[in-house]
């Protein structure tokens, strides 16, 4: 079972940035597709980006494409999250998520079986 420990959150002013990193033991995750979820107070959570096995491939929410970028380390087990020009609609519990079960990530299939706690990140205004 993989465990995810997500960190970097915190509270930035609008346009501000943060680094949210997400870093994984227990096993290597390096041959699984590996994503970002967010959860704002009294609504469902939220898809936000993901990225292949080998990080060739990417994909985002409408809502933060060309603000936020995904990216991955396999040697440190890592997976990350840069967040640019943050807005307070962005404000959310972030939380990493590995598909246990593909290398890339398919809407209609995706099987994230592992979860992180979380970490809070607020936009203010």
């Amino acid at each position: 079972q993989v465990q995810l420990v997500e960190s970097g959150g915190g509270l930035v002013q609008a346009g501000g940035s943060l680094r949210l990193s997400c870093a994984a033991s227990g096993r290597t995750f390096s041959s699984n597709a590996m994503a970002w979820f967010r959860q704002a107070p009294g609504k469902e959570r939220e898809f936000v980006a993901a990225i292949s096995w080998n990080g060739a491939s990417t994909y985002y929410a409408d809502s933060v494409k060309g603000r936020f970028t995904i990216s991955r380390d396999n040697a440190k087990n890592t997976v990350y999250l840069q967040m640019n020009s943050l807005k307070p609609e962005d404000t959310a519990v972030y939380y990493c998520a590995a598909d246990l079960r593909y290398s890339d990530y398919n809407p209609m299939s995706a099987d994230f079986g592992s979860w992180g706690q979380g970490t809070q990140v607020t936009g203010s205004s």
